[in-house]
């Protein structure tokens, strides 16, 4: 492949090559980059990687827009294989495609290059499943916005983890707290078809959980996770949606995480998720068998703790694609 076949992107910072005679690889040994072997056949790819790498939108200062890189470059700390499921994510063929390019000043054109770059990847690659790297969560209404556009005739729901609804009103402009509002309010996404799992605390306001409420938006707080069981409750909240739409998109904003967990995470809070929950979520969101399409988001390295949100930003990337295999291999 002699030309880069998407121009709205940036390559990878790294060039990554899978060693097919090594047996045991470590994640940045198995992901690779374009362009490929001419043995390599981009219509046999499971999953694409991209990364957004926008933090300008972020209501507060961040630096999330440094994370797909981070990310990139803690891919060496991990194995192919979880020895919890007893999987090994070798044999899945996944790309790097890069990075979406981004207007130094203008937030609206960036928002449209991401809209794009994911109406591109579902164009060119319909059969393998996106995985993105953000970037604050103002990405993933633009990803979502360019998946449907690309698959008008499908009903798509969303599972957020998430300490926030990120409903905020839409008259200041878009932001990392307004996602939802926008998908909503653009007709893109029922209220009805969202699942909020991870509020608490004193971080969401009453008119917020109001138009939730109003919009019929599903939420449940850390409390009723608990009662109910992290697994559990995740499962309810799958079937829910495998019933009543055709694609599942999974955001996992990384202030779910608890601050001890996740000092990286700028609007992470006292009492949010353990990371062993959130790995188990999200495992059993990749199995679902209507999940389509993955973001990670708010993540800024700049803050981190010896590499203890990226590590885990990592880990959650992997227990998702662990649960997808396992579904693909079983011919879920």
């Amino acid at each position: 492949m002699s030309q880069y076949p998407y121009p709205m992107l940036d390559r990878p910072f790294a060039v990554f090559r899978k060693d097919d005679e090594k047996k045991e690889k470590t994640v940045n040994e198995w992901i690779q980059t374009l362009p490929m072997s001419d043995n390599d056949n981009l219509e046999n790819v499971d999953v694409v990687h991209l990364g957004v790498p926008l933090s300008r939108s972020s209501i507060s200062a961040s630096a999330a827009s440094e994370a797909p890189n981070a990310l990139r470059n803690a891919w060496k700390y991990f194995s192919t294989y979880q020895i919890e499921t007893n999987i090994d994510l070798a044999d899945m063929q996944i790309v790097d495609l890069g990075d979406v390019k981004q207007s130094i000043t203008d937030i609206a054109q960036s928002h449209r290059s991401i809209s794009e770059a994911m109406y591109e990847m579902r164009t060119n690659h319909p059969k393998a499943l996106p995985v993105c790297i953000g970037g604050d969560h103002s990405i993933t209404a633009r990803l979502i916005q360019g998946w449907k556009r690309a698959h008008p005739e499908k009903t798509i729901g969303i599972l957020q983890f998430d300490t926030h609804f990120d409903l905020r009103p839409l008259d200041q402009g878009p932001s990392n707290g307004t996602p939802m509002r926008f998908l909503i309010e653009e007709g893109i996404v029922n209220g009805k078809h969202i699942h909020t799992l991870g509020l608490h605390g004193f971080f969401n306001s009453r008119s917020l959980k109001e138009y939730a409420d109003s919009a019929g938006v599903t939420y449940r707080t850390m409390n009723e996770m608990r009662r109910n069981g992290i697994s559990r409750t995740v499962k309810e909240s799958l079937e829910v949606l495998c019933q009543t739409v055709d694609a599942i998109y999974i955001t996992v904003d990384m202030d779910v995480l608890d601050t001890a967990y996740a000092p990286g995470a700028p609007a992470s809070t006292p009492g949010g998720m353990r990371t062993d929950e959130l790995f188990e979520a999200v495992f059993l969101a990749g199995q679902a068998p209507k999940t389509s399409a993955m973001d990670l988001v708010c993540l800024d390295p700049r803050l981190d703790v010896r590499e203890a949100s990226v590590k885990a930003g990592v880990h959650v990337m992997l227990c998702f694609l662990t649960g997808y295999w396992d579904r693909k291999r079983r011919g879920r």
